[in-house]
């Protein structure tokens, strides 16, 4: 790679949709940062809320799978909203192993802030693209995470 990175050639021209697939997710999640600045959010903590908000409290272990995260990750995540008085944690009344994670009463008011991040970038995203594109554009992107989801056993 730095004889290609000396000699001017780009060195990412063998891998033209993976570099355009990072480039997009990359720029998503800045946009995404961005709609989400004046809820105090990171991108990701809205995902945990969102989910607790519509399905009510849920088991740690249901959030990292929920939202395809790890362990560690989500232990993080959680223990900064809960320092921000926007979870509680708590023991699973049938199994104190288990730990239970809810949202309070006042990450409610967080939640217009972040359909209307959400709602934004949906439409950043989708640009003018018709609705028929938009069709072709999911299935062109579930194809390539079936691809990748496939190679789970590496």
């Amino acid at each position: 790679m730095a004889d290609r990175l000396r000699s001017g050639q780009d060195p990412f021209a063998d891998t033209p949709l993976s570099q355009a697939v990072f480039r997009l997710a990359r720029l998503h999640k800045s946009v995404a940062a961005q709609l989400l600045r004046d809820t105090g959010l990171r991108p990701g903590q809205e995902l945990v809320l969102m989910t607790l908000w519509a399905a009510g409290p849920q088991r740690l272990v249901d959030l990292v799978q929920t939202l395809d995260s790890d362990a560690p990750t989500m232990t993080r995540s959680i223990a900064r909203l809960e320092k921000a008085g926007l979870v509680t944690r708590s023991a699973s009344p049938l199994d104190g192993r288990v730990v239970i994670v809810q949202a309070t009463e006042a990450s409610l008011s967080l939640r217009p802030g972040v359909a209307a991040a959400w709602a934004a970038l949906e439409r950043l995203t989708v640009g003018a693209a018709s609705p028929q594109r938009q069709t072709e554009l999911l299935h062109a992107l579930s194809e390539l995470e079936s691809h990748l989801g496939s190679a789970d056993d590496l």
